[in-house]
């Protein structure tokens, strides 16, 4: 019985310590392990505010390479409708100078109204192959005084090259068409005819002055 109680008294500290400190331990495991718990949650909040931010910077980064890419594309275009703006600008200019010259060239006008008619009556001549007839209207060269009116009128009212380039091929087929009806020559006649005429009307067309002469 004594070593009974011997034993008991002797053990009971014994077991009271060791659960003390079991208690203990897992007091402190608790504690470690909360400890633990929570430096996760908080690396874990830490790294979802990274990545947020690290979004928004990016979206703000995208943001503003849009913005800019439409401040560009804005500018250019502000540029284009500038320089657009500018050309009709510069055309209209370049159609109103044109128009004072004509309304001005009423002599002129005149030498090329002459020359419709002169044409006219070629053009009727070699249709019904009567040479002498285109010969009388024609003249005998290009040193003639029509000739020399209308060239002055050529040279007055052409601003273009390509102007310039159809008066050269109207004198060309006008010299081949008077040296082949002055040769009796009807073949040659009618396709120097038909080159003349339409180097003519393509000046005209050119000009502005196609419709100014039907009127006249």
């Amino acid at each position: 019985m004594a070593k009974s109680l011997l034993c008991s008294s002797t053990l009971n500290p014994f077991f009271s310590a060791t659960l003390s400190s079991s208690k203990k331990n897992q007091i402190a495991y608790s504690g470690n392990s909360k400890n633990q718990t929570s430096s996760s949650l908080l690396w874990k909040r830490r790294e979802l505010s990274l990545g947020f931010m690290s979004s928004l910077v990016a979206i703000g980064l995208v943001s503003n390479d849009r913005r800019r890419h439409d401040a560009n594309a804005a500018i250019l275009e502000a540029d284009d409708d500038e320089e657009l703006l500018e050309k009709v600008k510069q055309d209209r200019k370049k159609r109103i100078e044109r128009q004072a010259v004509l309304n001005s060239a009423v002599k002129e006008k005149g030498y090329l109204q002459d020359l419709v008619y002169k044409l006219s009556k070629v053009g009727q001549a070699i249709e019904n192959n009567d040479l002498p007839a285109a010969g009388l209207v024609l003249g005998k060269g290009n040193d003639t005084e029509w000739v020399k009116t209308v060239n002055l009128a050529f040279t007055k009212l052409s601003t273009s090259p390509e102007e310039n380039t159809e008066v050269e091929a109207f004198n060309s087929s006008l010299a081949s068409l008077i040296t082949s009806v002055n040769k009796n020559d009807i073949e040659s006649s009618k396709l120097a005819f038909v080159s003349s005429a339409g180097a003519f009307e393509k000046w005209t067309t050119l000009t502005g002055l196609l419709e100014q002469l039907k009127g006249l």
